[in-house]
């Protein structure tokens, strides 16, 4: 279950080891509720890498990441543990669905293109830490344009009065915009706009590399233009402090630092690794699967992606996969893909105790999402310790006769309790609304008793 609460996850320092396999488990328990096991064997995957940093080169290239197949239903939180990890130890990370790439007319990307993507987002991830360690020189260099921009030329060699009058002029305007006291008077920026090419272009693998050729090939056509725009001095300072932190960081140092950081801490999920689980020997779709197991394969043992960036080795990538297994089972799939991932988890399926709990303990759970929103109007919104087992009963109810959705179910059952509450929020005549077990099992009933109109609703 998906509980994101943003700049929350603090990453810990202070310990010369860094992050201890307790301390990573701790900080999960904050945000998912159960599911030791996953917990445990991602924090010991993310301790095996601040080992492998300590050991002599030679032997560190020789230690693999012990990549881990997580399997459970789908609500259970295999992609939130993954998620937070990587928060937690600031790494890149990206999410693919296995089942994407075995689409009947499928064409548009190939199985490297997972690690483009992660690429990207470990060079987006360094820029934005290098933005942000150049931003006060760039917010100065900003408010110099600023200032130019407000005032008329310097004076030349005219009389000594004018240039002082100018100089006094400027600090006086240089203070009232440190104060904020001239926001919205209006200035001219020259900004830059990227060019847009006159046509586009349709390819599959290698589309990197392609595009990069295309630019040495022909340079103007993806030069970037420049435009006179009006803007209040608001909009120019955001604007201009971009322009300035951009030109603040080295594009090539902040590609080769996102190419370091995947190769040596990027993390991979991919998630409905069941969908592809398929052997030889049969026939349809299966075949498909087969093909996209041995694509992914190379990938996960190690091999080097062509990138834009440059060439990038999967070989301390750490990946997690995921599925529900329902169908198919982990030894459907084709036996060197299931040696790479030698870590298995079993998650549990959600009962009603572990419902209550992820309503009410995370540090953004829904019950205090919802009393966030609805007071914004001024609706003081109450649930009552029956209230809150009378939603869990009803989600666990509907997910035990449908499809087992865990714990997203909840979000279906709390819009349908709070349906009327939300629509008349700002005409209530009561600004104060309790939701105990009544309240929700009148709200509820009808559905969770008649199964074929729950399958619809909830």
């Amino acid at each position: 279950m998906v509980f994101y609460m943003p700049g929350r996850i603090e990453r810990t320092e202070a310990s010369p080891d860094g992050l201890l396999p307790r301390q990573v488990v701790t900080e999960l328990d904050r945000f998912i509720v159960g599911q030791g096991r996953a917990k445990r064997a991602v924090a010991v995957a993310l301790r095996n890498r601040i080992r492998r940093k300590k050991l002599p080169r030679d032997l560190a290239e020789e230690v693999m990441p012990k990549n881990i197949l997580m399997i459970g239903p789908t609500g259970v939180g295999k992609t939130e543990i993954a998620r937070r990890l990587a928060r937690l130890a600031g790494s890149p990370f990206l999410k693919v669905e296995a089942s994407k790439f075995t689409e009947v007319g499928y064409v548009g990307r190939d199985v490297e293109s997972m690690i483009r993507d992660l690429v990207e987002v470990g060079v987006d991830l360094v820029r934005q830490e290098r933005r942000e360690q150049v931003r006060g020189q760039a917010r100065q260099a900003s408010e110099r344009r600023i200032l130019e921009l407000l005032l008329s030329p310097r004076p030349g060699r005219g009389e000594p009065g004018d240039r002082e009058a100018w100089e006094r002029s400027r600090e006086d305007l240089r203070r009232r915009l440190e104060a904020g006291e001239i926001e919205d008077r209006t200035v001219e920026v020259e900004v830059q706009s990227g060019a847009t090419p006159a046509f586009r272009i349709f390819s599959q693998a290698g589309m990197e590399e392609f595009d990069t050729n295309l630019r040495e090939m022909l340079p103007g056509l993806f030069q970037s233009k420049t435009r006179r725009s009006t803007m209040t001095v608001a909009e120019a300072r955001e604007v201009l402090q971009r322009e300035e932190e951009e030109k603040l960081v080295d594009p090539d140092r902040t590609a080769r630092e996102g190419i370091r950081r995947v190769e040596e801490s990027g993390i991979l999920f991919v998630d409905e690794l069941d969908k592809i689980a398929g052997r030889e020997g049969k026939q349809g779709p299966d075949v498909s699967r087969e093909g996209v197991q041995r694509d992914l394969l190379p990938i996960v043992e190690g091999t080097l992606v062509n990138t834009k960036y440059g060439m990038v080795r999967t070989d301390h990538v750490l990946f997690i996969a995921a599925g529900a297994f329902h169908v198919s089972k982990p030894s459907d799939l084709i036996p060197e893909l299931q040696g790479r991932f030698p870590i298995r988890v079993e998650l549990d399926s959600l009962g009603r105790e572990d419902l209550v709990r992820i309503l009410t303990e995370p540090e953004n759970s829904l019950v205090r999402q919802y009393q966030a929103l609805l007071g914004t109007e001024g609706v003081e919104l109450e649930f009552t310790a029956d209230g809150i087992a009378a939603i869990a009963e009803a989600a666990e109810e509907v997910n035990r006769r449908t499809e087992d959705i865990g714990a997203r179910r909840l979000h279906t059952v709390m819009e349908r309790v709070l349906e009327e509450v939300s629509f008349d929020a700002p005409e209530l005549p009561s600004r104060r609304v309790v939701a105990d077990a009544a309240y929700v099992r009148a709200r509820v009933a009808d559905i969770s008793r008649d199964t074929d109109l729950s399958r619809y609703i909830l």
